[in-house]
């Protein structure tokens, strides 16, 4: 049976603020543990109505919070930091929680490109406010290279000018799963095939290219030492309720949501309805508003469960955000129950 994950992004509600975002990330990771969920992921974003700006940071305090459950990014944005660091941070968090720690690498943070036909562009706000995460004049390393720095880092095998340099601390997560992300059939997807490593496409993203991402995967993947067969995760945005028409009401914000982080100049504070938005407006989203899965629990599953089968996902990783949390927790819960995990 395919597994089902959570991929948190710490909203933060329109009206509420950072540390209440962050308390009900944790709060979420407990009950996710409790209900069965094999892995709790969170994004890195900026400039943006969502707490979870320092993933490391944040995926350290929920490894403390909790005691099974895997806990890893869902993506570390390497153009925004150097391979070292990246290693040492997960190092730290696999020392103190072995086995418990995964390693999500994304390409974004490399200066952002004109995306592949059918993929949604960059957003001009975004990319300016992104500019300021560099150091001034910096090139950061293709992406490629940055992955194999993070693997020879943590495999004990990283040289500087030729010389080798060992991180005792990197060397710590070891045997931590590293975890490529990616919306298209471009770099991410053939740099995870061509190294062995299990790659997640981000249907939640981009879900016109979903398939695009998940072919050039499985035709660049060759065997590894971390990997003998493709292994591949797809992501899907979930609003569950107890009813159809409950779990719409608790999605109606999405629309809005959705096109601030596209057209806007990043996420908003989470709405409780779409109002404001033209018709217009709705069916500029509308690729990411009718791929989202709403409904009661049996709905959303089979959605799910189609999905995975159309992508041959060996693992489906959701995101379920809405206003009220006692619902986005209810949300999860539903799934769990319905999916077999409780």
């Amino acid at each position: 049976m395919t597994s089902l994950n959570v991929l948190d992004l710490a909203p933060i509600a329109d009206g509420s603020n950072p540390a209440a975002a962050l308390r009900n990330t944790l709060e979420l990771a407990r009950r996710a543990e409790d209900w069965g969920y094999g892995r709790y992921w969170v994004a890195e974003h900026h400039f943006a109505h969502v707490a979870s700006a320092a993933p490391a940071v944040l995926i350290g305090e929920i490894l403390a919070a909790t005691n099974r459950i895997r806990v890893g990014s869902a993506a570390v944005l390497v153009g925004f930091t150097t391979a070292p660091t990246v290693a040492d941070a997960f190092g730290v968090l696999a020392a103190l929680h072995p086995g418990r720690v995964d390693i999500g690498l994304g390409r974004t943070g490399q200066r952002l490109r004109t995306p592949p036909p059918g993929a949604p562009g960059p957003n001009p706000a975004i990319v300016a406010g992104y500019e300021t995460l560099y150091h001034p004049h910096a090139q950061p390393p293709g992406f490629a290279e940055q992955v194999d720095d993070v693997l020879a880092l943590i495999g004990g095998t990283f040289t500087a000018d030729g010389r080798p340099l060992r991180s005792p601390v990197a060397e710590a997560a070891h045997d931590a799963p590293v975890w490529l992300f990616g919306s298209s059939g471009g770099e991410s997807a053939q740099v995870a095939g061509g190294r062995g490593l299990p790659f997640v496409a981000n249907y939640h993203v981009s879900p016109a290219t979903t398939l695009d991402a998940v072919r050039a995967y499985r035709e660049a993947f060759r065997p590894s030492d971390r990997l003998a067969a493709p292994r591949l995760v797809v992501s899907a945005d979930v609003v569950v309720g107890d009813t159809d028409a409950q779990a719409r009401e608790l999605a109606a914000g999405f629309p809005a949501w959705v096109h601030s982080i596209r057209y806007g100049a990043g996420a908003i504070a989470y709405p409780r309805d779409s109002a404001a938005l033209t018709d217009a407006e709705r069916a500029a989203v509308a690729d990411r508003t009718e791929t989202q899965f709403v409904g009661e629990p049996g709905r959303v599953a089979d959605g799910l469960r189609t999905l995975a089968e159309r992508t041959g996902a060996d693992e489906i990783v959701i995101t379920s955000v809405t206003h009220d949390h006692a619902a986005r927790l209810r949300s999860h819960e539903l799934l769990a129950k319905e999916w077999g995990l409780l």
